[in-house]
């Protein structure tokens, strides 16, 4: 398997440009394909495959969304404990934050994801991107759970 979140992303801003930059990289848009792309595209955020399933068989989803990742026209995340999670790779959220307490996830907005990025970078010369994997704390919900549980 690639590493897809380092492929570069593939500019698609709607259905219509996913299926002819597919065509155009000579991939074959099937059926179970294009369900796959309308429900990313339908989508307010990251979705399982079973989620995208929507009765296709799962083996199948699977092998087109490694496939989607591979072209870089969706990406492969991680948004806490549960399984892992699919979303469109250019033109969307690109970050999120989890919650350890109860699982919510919240994608980050640009500005907010760019200055987290900068202090990570300057406390650690590092460079991350926090699409793969999430930055994960408390919620605000749980944060005041924790301390009423302490009190």
């Amino acid at each position: 398997m690639t590493v897809p979140h380092r492929t570069e992303a593939l500019a698609a801003p709607s259905l219509t440009a996913a299926v002819v930059a597919l065509r155009t990289r000579g991939m074959r848009v099937s059926g179970p394909r294009r369900a796959l792309l309308e429900a990313l595209y339908r989508a307010a955020g990251p979705l399982t495959a079973e989620e995208l399933a929507g009765g296709l068989d799962l083996a199948s989803v699977y092998r087109n969304l490694d496939a989607l990742e591979a072209v870089g026209l969706v990406r492969h995340v991680h948004v806490g404990h549960g399984p892992g999670m699919y979303a469109l790779a250019a033109g969307r959220h690109h970050g999120y934050v989890a919650c350890e307490g109860c699982g919510r996830h919240v994608a980050l907005a640009p500005p907010a994801l760019a200055a987290v990025r900068a202090a990570v970078h300057a406390a650690t010369g590092f460079t991350s991107d926090f699409s793969h994997f999430p930055i994960v704390g408390l919620c605000p919900d749980c944060t005041k759970e924790s301390h009423h549980a302490h009190s």
